[in-house]
């Protein structure tokens, strides 16, 4: 499967597991409200299924997202039940803990947990048989011979093109047939006509030095004037980092290089849970905001917030809030505690810092001070999850640009950094790895982890000061 075809093949198979989900929730539920109490009329009766609708709509269409991200979807050909097994576990683990949160936070009720059990086991079971009917038609594909292959056309020197046949998968092998080779460097557009008419091709694959573009230009263009699909590998411009994708830009073919997270649903929803949850938690906290403003007022003189210029995304600056924790003149005292700063780089620590008064001290500790970012949060200037925001002037003496891809994502609340002892990391390097690991790695599923750990992180105070 390649390119359009295969992203069409995953979205089909995941609007079917959808169904097949809904409809194995409904057979729990039927199997427990009627078949359960026919044989045993002692059982105690279980709502109408409408009561379960909330479940269907988290279980069904998130859990067919959770397995593609888990690479559920992925080499189907070769994969073993063991493996599958593992996918379909890890899924529930994740769309348990979803559950669980909108019981705790919503308040919406499981009216029966036979139901939910009932339903899980007949999913995983569809599911199964769902995967075995595809390896069996792959099977059967590669067993047919050339039936039912596209017949494509592989570009290039002798070494590319076998570089290519070495790359493919058996699930790809098992779509395409191989027809014909047509090197670019040494042989006429007539060679590749030729071949295109003969073979009935259907795609043509190039793997090109970008010596020979004026003949690739040649050859695609013929390839275009006979209605085929010419695909270029692009192996010739090498990145470390950055993944490849293509968009148009003015009607323009743009290869785009990209180094944070491309934008999907996953971005889309992460958006959603964090304006959500930063809702529910300002509101969950609104006592502690009191008494913030209470102690703040009684303990200092000067205003109850702190307000910043720090760097967002790409380094737009936003004005980010926080409780005061320090006097009133702690920006322009901190030129007199330079010396004695514990970070490396450009940023600022100092763990006993005399700016700090005491209720602020109290404040830092439990992450108090840190609340009214959820305000930020709402108006979409930071995330939830993401590297810590900089005040502007400590971005600016940034001297290592690869750092600076740490701006590449929204700034967030918490982040690695924050769960792993935060003051007690004092290299600047050290942080800046932490926040591309967080980039690079990004899931949905990774910032839970870290909201999770944060709880704790913050209830024994690790490293804030």
């Amino acid at each position: 499967m390649l390119g359009r075809r295969q992203e069409i093949n995953l979205q089909l198979h995941e609007v079917l597991d959808c169904v097949l989900l809904a409809v194995c929730l409904w057979l729990g539920h039927w199997l427990r409200g009627t078949v359960a109490l026919q044989i045993w009329p002692t059982l105690d009766k279980i709502p109408p299924f409408s009561e379960f609708f909330w479940l269907m709509a988290v279980i069904a269409p998130f859990t067919p997202l959770i397995l593609e991200s888990r690479g559920f979807y992925d080499y189907v050909l070769n994969k073993t039940l063991g493996a599958s097994l593992r996918q379909l576990l890890g899924a529930g683990v994740r769309i348990g803990v979803m559950v669980g949160f909108c019981e705790i936070f919503l308040k919406w009720e499981v009216r029966s947990r036979a139901v939910v059990v009932l339903g899980a086991l007949l999913g995983v079971a569809a599911l199964l048989i769902r995967e075995a009917m595809v390896r069996r038609a792959l099977r059967k594909k590669l067993a047919a011979g050339h039936a039912d292959k596209e017949r494509v056309l592989l570009a290039g020197s002798p070494a590319q093109v076998e570089g290519i046949l070495k790359s493919l998968t058996d699930d790809q092998r098992a779509e395409l047939e191989v027809v014909g080779h047509y090197e670019v460097a040494s042989e006429p557009i007539s060679k590749l006509v030729e071949l295109l008419h003969a073979k009935s091709v259907s795609r043509v694959i190039f793997s090109v030095d970008h010596v020979y573009f004026s003949q690739l230009e040649e050859a695609v263009q013929a390839c275009e004037t006979e209605g085929v699909e010419a695909w270029l590998s692009a192996d010739f411009l090498q990145t470390t980092i950055a993944r490849p994708t293509f968009d148009i830009l003015g009607g323009k073919l743009m290869l785009v290089f990209h180094t944070t997270p491309k934008i999907s649903w996953s971005l889309w929803m992460k958006d959603v849970i964090d304006r959500v949850c930063a809702f529910l938690l300002l509101v969950a906290t609104s006592p502690l905001w009191l008494i913030a403003m209470v102690g703040i007022r009684l303990s200092s003189r000067g205003p109850i917030f702190f307000t910043q210029d720090r760097a967002g995304r790409h380094g737009q600056p936003f004005s980010m809030i926080k409780f005061r924790t320090m006097t009133s003149n702690a920006e322009a005292a901190q030129a007199e505690l330079a010396r004695q700063n514990e970070m490396s780089g450009p940023v600022f620590k100092l763990k006993d810092d005399p700016r700090v008064f005491p209720f602020g001290r109290w404040l830092r500790r439990m992450s108090i001070d840190e609340l009214p970012q959820l305000i930020n949060i709402l108006r979409g200037e930071m995330s939830l999850v993401g590297p810590r925001p900089l005040p502007v002037y400590e971005i600016q003496k940034i001297e290592k640009h690869a750092q600076r891809r740490r701006l590449s994502v929204k700034p967030g609340l918490t982040c690695l950094w924050q769960v792993m002892g935060r003051n007690r990391i004092t290299s600047f390097e050290d942080w800046v790895d932490l926040d591309l690991k967080y980039i690079d790695n990004w899931s949905l599923w990774l910032d839970l982890k870290i909201m999770f750990k944060t709880i704790p992180a913050v209830l024994r105070g690790s490293g804030a000061h």
